[in-house]
């Protein structure tokens, strides 16, 4: 029913671990085959193209359903539906920076410190070029094909390019002057695709699976035994999504409680919940909450 496309490069890695996560594994003979398949009746077809080609591709339908970052649907200008945000980008959960950066001896600190005619290298033109017309300088834009920061200074003045924690940009003595964009992966539909009925409820169904297990990443159960004294007190410590499940257990004055927590609050809880006279606790993974 759906054609899908999935990003190749850097998304790569990241998008296939998610979608395998969701039961929604690509199959493919090698890393380098364009094209693979995953075993769902929702999805005919799966292709693996450059990501900047995607939101090109599905908005003119040789595609119903792609994974790309948000930055290229700004770039091309591409009219598709976002369908959701998927939060993770190659190396992180966090959303990528389109980025103005200058060298870090030139003196510049802020944008409108660029002198007209500067040279300005970028995967991105079409933002880059829009970005100085708003401020009114006149520059010349270079497209650059990767390792956009080795061009400064013998090349260009400055670059606008992607980046995740900076870090590269800092070891290239390259300084962060002004974010232009904040990026997170995107999965996109085609607009006709997604007003036909039967493509919609496959498209929806595959976004919850997908979103789910976005969502589960970030969290854990936690299974835990309590007396009926210490009951109240361990369940005032313990956050959920609605409330936590309490069960009787076999033996009388027991209780056993599950919850789920957030990953990240989990290493304060589990000694709390002990010292409050919680007994046989238990962290587990969650692969998906479908809320």
């Amino acid at each position: 029913m759906l054609k899908l496309v999935l990003p190749k490069g850097s998304l790569e890695r990241a998008t296939f671990d998610l979608f395998e996560a969701a039961d929604l594994k690509v199959y493919r003979g090698s890393d380098r085959d364009y094209r693979g398949s995953i075993e769902d009746p929702r999805i005919v077809s799966v292709a693996v193209l450059r990501p900047q080609e995607i939101p090109v591709y599905v908005e003119d339908g040789f595609f119903d359903l792609g994974v790309t970052g948000e930055d290229w649907v700004a770039e091309t200008g591409s009219k598709v539906v976002k369908v959701t945000a998927l939060e993770y980008s190659k190396q992180t959960d966090r959303p990528v920076k389109l980025v103005l950066a200058v060298p870090r001896d030139s003196g510049i600190t802020s944008p409108e410190q660029i002198a007209p005619g500067s040279r300005i290298s970028t995967e991105f033109p079409n933002l880059t070029k829009e970005y100085f017309e708003k401020l009114g300088i006149d520059v010349r834009v270079f497209l650059s094909y990767g390792a956009t920061e080795a061009k400064v200074p013998e090349i260009v003045d400055a670059i606008v390019d992607l980046t995740e924690t900076g870090s590269t940009l800092r070891r290239n003595g390259m300084e962060i002057i002004d974010v232009l964009l904040e990026s997170r992966t995107q999965l996109i539909a085609n607009p006709d695709a997604y007003e036909d009925e039967g493509k919609r409820r496959a498209i929806d169904e595959l976004t919850i699976l997908l979103r789910g297990t976005i969502d589960a990443r970030s969290r854990v159960m936690v299974k835990l035994n309590v007396t009926r004294e210490q009951l109240d007190a361990v369940i005032e410590l313990l956050p959920a999504m609605r409330a936590p499940t309490v069960s009787q257990l076999a033996e009388e004055g027991f209780f056993a409680v599950e919850t789920i927590v957030p990953k990240s609050a989990i290493n304060i809880l589990i000694p709390q919940l002990k010292a409050r006279g919680a007994e046989d606790i238990v962290e587990l993974p969650v692969t998906k909450i479908v809320h």
